[in-house]
């Protein structure tokens, strides 16, 4: 049990460092991870709804509607209503979106290269491949609502 403790403790210790990191290079474009992730993935898929959005954000829809009203409020994200369906709006990147998350996307991978650079080849194949089986494993738990 103290071995899945460690784990654990390593795993959400890593996160906190990778987010301030990103938080603080996300900085010098006014955008907050959040704010980043969501011109990222509206950028990938443009025309995708809030529901589609906090979904893939793994937050409410209300946290998604603040994230795009700030976003939407800075002209870098338009929303347009859905053709067949009324209750929906698709979302889209403004030419200023599409800009700034170009400029962000690149320095945020420019980052993620450095940050992870001393581990590399085989060492990192194995450490994706161990990661990707968590993550799997981790998300189906969360989807049949494990607790156990």
């Amino acid at each position: 049990m103290a071995e899945t403790e460690s784990v654990y403790s390593l795993l959400k210790e890593i996160y906190l460092i990778i987010d301030d990191g990103d938080r603080n290079l996300l900085s010098n474009f006014n955008l907050t991870p959040s704010r980043y992730y969501a011109l990222v993935h509206i950028g990938r898929d443009p025309g995708m709804s809030l529901s589609e959005l906090s979904a893939l954000m793994l937050c409410d829809k209300s946290n998604a509607t603040r994230i795009i009203k700030g976003l939407e409020a800075e002209g870098l994200v338009t929303k347009k209503p859905h053709e067949t369906d009324g209750r929906t709006i698709r979302l889209y990147l403004s030419e200023s979106g599409i800009a700034l998350r170009e400029k962000a996307l690149d320095a945020h991978r420019s980052y993620n290269r450095n940050r992870f650079a001393k581990v590399a080849g085989v060492e990192q194949d194995h450490l994706v491949n161990r990661l990707v089986q968590l993550k799997s494993t981790l998300r189906q738990d969360l989807r049949m609502g494990s607790t156990t």
